[in-house]
């Protein structure tokens, strides 16, 4: 067996079959955004990292390594804002071919720098190695939650209502135009979805708005696509979904680009991924006094989008028309499966 056949969640599952078992000091281990570790502190300690490799996250000759830099840091920091927490501390590894220009590092941490000072951490380490090719940019940060206060993807009930911070799909539409640049789009779309895939944004006050409300019952980034990522949440909570497309928040810009490129724009929202919104579920009686808080206190808008079902219901998309249509929940980003990123 290849691990091409298992698929990155499959491998994943195997590897945590591999590892004893966690120990008291582990709050929350492998199947989650952020791994929560209990320090005897006052707060739970939260250690995430992210890789970026060359050709595979990124393509060296359509992003500026100040933009590299950033999208490094706020992809970490997006899971931190998944849990509610504040990021704090940031490990950085560097696998260089030796031909890299100097001037191409100054740049990747300015952009590393810049956006750590927008999150509130800082960078206090890491490693440098030789790679022949391609490059590969890793990166460990730690933050920490409140004990009482933290969300994790397995608390979803029955009767919840599946909420979306923000839009869907802008990024999958930002790399299509990275990948067509010749593309016939207006100027001001084209600007929109490239910015929300080269740079985008984590909602770190929103997470932590979210968890500090007590309304939340489950949440995560989405970075895999809100399908696979609404599956990693029903998976966890053992319960099922149906969700309404027509309810999916698209912006004109990303609705613009798939129109050029013949695409359903429905298509890149659900399995786009690297949108990096948040992706929650609430009581729908709490639905109100939820967007009342993020749009009063951060501006971003938060689309009820569907609804959690028995698991025996499994995951269903409901079309504008009423078609029912049935889904596993795959056709976001894997990485040992075909599709998706360059």
């Amino acid at each position: 067996m290849l691990i091409g056949d298992l698929g990155e969640f499959g491998v994943i599952e195997r590897i945590a079959r591999l590892l004893p078992a966690a120990t008291a000091d582990v709050v929350v281990g492998i199947g989650d955004d952020v791994a929560v570790l209990d320090t005897k502190g006052p707060r739970y300690l939260l250690a995430t990292c992210d890789i970026q490799v060359e050709n595979v996250h990124f393509l060296r000759q359509a992003t500026s390594p100040y933009q590299l830099g950033r999208k490094v840091i706020a992809i970490n920091v997006s899971d931190i804002a998944a849990m509610g927490g504040r990021p704090r501390w940031a490990l950085v590894s560097l696998a260089l071919p030796p031909d890299t220009a100097v001037d191409f590092v100054d740049k990747l941490y300015r952009g590393m720098t810049d956006q750590a000072q927008t999150a509130g951490l800082v960078i206090v380490g890491g490693n440098l190695s030789k790679i022949d090719h391609p490059m590969v940019i890793d990166l460990c940060l730690l933050g920490e939650c409140d004990k009482e206060r933290f969300l994790r993807r397995n608390g979803a009930q029955v009767g919840d209502a599946v909420l979306v911070t923000g839009t869907l799909g802008d990024s999958r539409a930002g790399l299509h135009l990275l990948l067509n640049p010749h593309l016939q789009v207006t100027d001001a779309a084209r600007e929109t979805v490239l910015a929300a895939h080269l740079t985008p944004q984590p909602r770190l006050e929103e997470g932590q708005l979210l968890a500090d409300s007590g309304l939340v019952h489950a949440m995560l980034d989405v970075s895999d696509g809100a399908l696979g990522d609404l599956r990693h949440i029903c998976e966890a909570s053992g319960v099922g979904a149906t969700l309404a497309l027509a309810d999916l928040p698209i912006s004109p810009a990303c609705r613009e680009v798939a129109r050029a490129s013949g695409v359903p724009a429905e298509d890149w929202a659900l399995t786009g991924g690297e949108d990096y919104q948040l992706l929650f579920t609430a009581a729908r009686h709490d639905v109100a006094r939820i967007q009342g808080i993020l749009a009063e206190r951060t501006g971003t808008a938060a689309q009820v989008i569907g609804q959690i079902l028995p698991a025996s219901a499994g995951i269903t998309a409901v079309s504008p028309d009423g078609m029912v249509g049935s889904h596993s929940g795959a056709g976001g980003w894997d990485h040992f499966r075909e599709g998706g990123k360059p």
